[in-house]
């Protein structure tokens, strides 16, 4: 049962990080312990000045914090980090406090997580940070949330409503075992798109396990996923399933089902419809997502309302199906619980920050200079998780803005504009294999008047003299190539390099739009400006 504060219902606690669930508990104190209530001595008012103090203190920090992470300040994050822990404290002290009201202290708090959701929807937070608390916890929770209490971070909880059968314990082991690194890389790059695709689940009303339980099953995190059926993006939709909640070609020739926001919102629409159908039910919501909705709600009804793990629903749906709806229950089952089976994920250092290039690169080239400082696998997949519009080969000019991390961007500034590492990764996304090969050219013979080589006979078997060829070569300078027919496999940055070209004139000369450059076998380039 969703529990209630002055008439409203309160979000459910597994949607809430750690120091969120231990707000929400002070401040049902604090309806408990008003100041007004109490008769304060000279000393407790004073430390309940204090604390005021204190607070304010680390909310001002906060917002410097964040400041120097939108101006890609490395030192931000850890002013953010600090004022975070120096709230924590003050609200246990507050706690302790005779006549301190944590209602009073949770405001702040209340204040930094509205600025979040508004920075993570794009909208423009006001400079003094004003903000209107009054639906922060009474918001409208739509029908999902009611069902949304299956992923509590609650144990007995979540074993009683999704009955932790044997089948959801044999995909956790499988998750644990042979399955172990797709899970943590799933981790690792949700981790970055997170302020992407979180916050559409969360106004659904919808759990964070459910969508990383997708995402794992569906992609690994990789919003280039394809599969061989034609399913796309981080949350794999089929391409008329997709244009039914909005997503497809946005008229610039980008599937917008590999962008983690838009992916994102079009699935938490598509739970919350499956759900109002097939009475809340998660397991059959993520049958209907895998096996398809209309075999979904016929098996339902036809059962006369049973759950997915009746013999008469679950026989009805293909393997796949009843491999997948405990797959993706394991999934997020390890996401709220990793400790208790000695998982550990990794620690990904995600702020977001908006990279501008200072000139022409790649992000072929951009993994390399940046190195992995930091991570474990390098940055080239979190580049295009974040990019999805550019493909890693792509030659973006300079000015081009790129979603990244307050970490890429100090990686980048340090390494990526000059010096050795620069340089080399320059030199390595340039280089061309076809130039490896060594040409001799053709067998030319000789002309009966051009005479012999003095001192033998080998002038009279038809190999042309070095010294004629060099003279004639110096006579016929090699014209420079004016146009090119594209090869199958190669792509617009490849055919510039290889005739040493700038890629902004290449595609300006042959009309192709950016960002896509998109080239077809046959075509015939116009080569200006190219040395050859």
């Amino acid at each position: 049962m969703t529990p209630l504060i002055c008439g409203f219902p309160l979000a459910p606690l597994w949607f809430m990080p750690a120091f969120a669930r231990a707000s929400v508990a002070l401040l049902a104190l604090g309806f408990a312990f008003s100041p007004e209530a109490l008769a304060l001595s000279k000393r407790d008012q004073a430390a309940v000045d204090s604390l005021n103090q204190r607070m304010q203190a680390a909310e001002a920090r906060y917002r410097q914090g964040v400041v120097k992470i939108g101006n890609a300040d490395p030192s931000g994050k850890g002013e953010v980090d600090a004022s975070l822990e120096d709230m924590e404290d003050v609200m246990a002290d507050c706690v302790k406090q005779k006549g301190c009201s944590a209602t009073t202290m949770l405001t702040a708090y209340k204040r930094l997580l509205k600025q979040n959701a508004d920075l993570a929807a794009g909208d423009e937070v006001p400079e003094d940070g004003a903000a209107d608390d009054g639906d922060m916890l009474g918001a409208d929770v739509p029908e999902a949330a009611r069902a949304a209490a299956l992923l509590s971070a609650d144990g007995e909880r979540f074993v009683k409503m999704v009955q932790y059968n044997p089948a959801v314990q044999a995909s956790i082991r499988r998750w644990l075992t042979d399955m172990r690194g797709p899970l943590v890389d799933t981790y690792e790059n949700y981790q970055y798109m997170r302020q992407l695709m979180w916050p559409q689940f969360e106004r659904a009303g919808l759990p964070e396990a459910l969508l990383f339980g997708v995402m794992a099953k569906e992609s690994n995190g990789k919003v280039h996923s394809t599969s061989r059926a034609g399913a796309a993006g981080p949350l794999q939709f089929m391409y008329a399933t997709g244009q039914r909640f909005g997503l497809g070609d946005d008229g610039s020739g980008f599937d917008t089902r590999y962008d983690a926001r838009a992916s994102a919102q079009a699935a938490a629409t598509y739970f919350n419809e499956r759900l109002g159908q097939l009475n809340r039910s998660i397991e059959l919501s993520l049958a209907a997502y895998n096996g398809g909705e209309g075999r979904a709600l016929r098996v339902y009804n036809g059962s006369g309302g049973r759950n997915f793990w009746d013999e008469s629903v679950y026989n009805q749906f293909p393997a796949e199906t009843r491999d997948y709806v405990p797959m993706v229950i394991a999934a997020a089952w390890l996401f709220l619980h990793p400790k208790e089976y000695g998982l550990t994920f990794p620690k990904v250092d995600a702020h977001p920050a908006m990279l501008r290039l200072n000139k022409p690169s790649s992000i072929y080239e951009l993994t390399i200079c940046l190195g992995n400082g930091g991570s474990r696998d390098g940055y080239m997949r979190a580049l295009r998780n974040l990019n999805p519009r550019y493909k890693a080969e792509s030659w973006l000019p300079a000015g081009t803005t790129l979603s990244a991390t307050t970490r890429i961007v100090g990686l980048y500034n340090r390494w990526c504009l000059q010096g050795p590492r620069a340089e080399l990764a320059s030199t390595l996304v340039r280089s061309d294999a076809s130039s490896a090969i060594v040409r001799t050219g053709p067998v030319t013979p000789l002309n009966d008047d051009e005479g012999e080589i003095e001192g033998g006979g080998v002038g009279t078997t038809g190999v042309s003299m070095p010294q004629a060829s060099a003279t004639k070569a110096s006579r016929d300078k090699p014209r420079k190539p004016t146009s090119y027919t594209v090869k199958r496999g190669e792509t617009l940055t490849a055919i510039a390099q290889k005739f040493q070209c700038d890629m902004g004139d290449l595609a300006k000369a042959n009309k192709l739009k950016a960002p896509r450059y998109s080239i077809r076998p046959g075509q015939k380039l116009k080569l200006n400006g190219c040395e050859g």
